[in-house]
């Protein structure tokens, strides 16, 4: 039958056979859309109805959000809460009480006199103007000199300049008894050298005359060599010893 035939039908005829290709059409595609593999299937969207939200208030979820793994990274809780920003006050107050309290040191009272050659630092730095600096030096030359033989020797510390040496000198006084003197007879050439007053040159010619005279009397026989002044002689002689 060709298709010019299709023109010879009656009406009913076309009509039933138009059903036929439509239906034969429709179970083609049936067959194709089954057969065809899961992947290539699109799904349509999914849609979950939520309930309604009360006014006023924000959703909740019963499950935290889940984030791509790729991108996500662990988050502390020391990052996630954000600390709140202190004020002035308060940040001085922290700072101050996180401080050490150093204890107040007490000052003597006007007229009160210090032994020069006894006081240790923790007395020197009850003197007005003494701190801690100043009293480590004291002590620390005294024992350099073997002692204080005048008050007027404070103005020799390092940093102790002319006004704060008047300032100091009142309050001091000194017993010569406590020093420490070199035997010049014995002692060695280098531990002469190391005596504030005494230069290398000094504690050579000392030795050398020693040697020669095998033993030194007095001030008399240094005065013998030119190495020493009579400036030397205030200076030295309260801490030679000739025995």
């Amino acid at each position: 039958m060709s298709w010019r035939d299709f023109f010879y039908f009656s009406k009913g005829e076309r009509t039933a056979l138009i059903l036929l290709l439509s239906l034969i059409t429709i179970a083609g595609v049936i067959v194709l859309w089954t057969n065809s593999p899961k992947s290539e299937r699109i799904a349509p969207p999914l849609t979950v109805s939520q309930p309604p939200v009360p006014e006023g208030s924000t959703p909740e979820s019963d499950s935290p959000p889940t984030s791509n793994p790729s991108t996500s990274f662990p988050v502390s809780s020391s990052q996630a809460r954000q600390p709140q920003r202190e004020s002035t006050s308060e940040r001085i107050q922290r700072l101050t009480s996180s401080q050490p309290a150093y204890p107040r040191i007490e000052k003597f009272e006007s007229g009160t006199i210090i032994e020069l050659n006894t006081a240790d630092t923790t007395i020197l730095k009850k003197v007005p103007g003494i701190g801690s600096a100043f009293a480590n030096r004291i002590v620390r030359y005294r024992d350099l000199l073997g002692g204080y033989y005048t008050v007027q020797q404070l103005a020799e510390v390092y940093g102790i300049d002319e006004e704060r040496y008047v300032a100091l000198e009142p309050w001091f006084t000194v017993d010569d008894s406590f020093i420490h003197k070199l035997p010049v007879n014995s002692i060695p050439q280098d531990s002469l050298s190391r005596h504030p007053y005494i230069s290398y040159r000094q504690a050579r010619a000392i030795v050398q005359l020693r040697t020669q005279k095998k033993q030194l009397a007095g001030w008399d026989n240094i005065t013998l060599l030119d190495e020493f002044t009579e400036q030397d002689k205030s200076r030295i002689l309260p801490y030679l010893s000739f025995e």
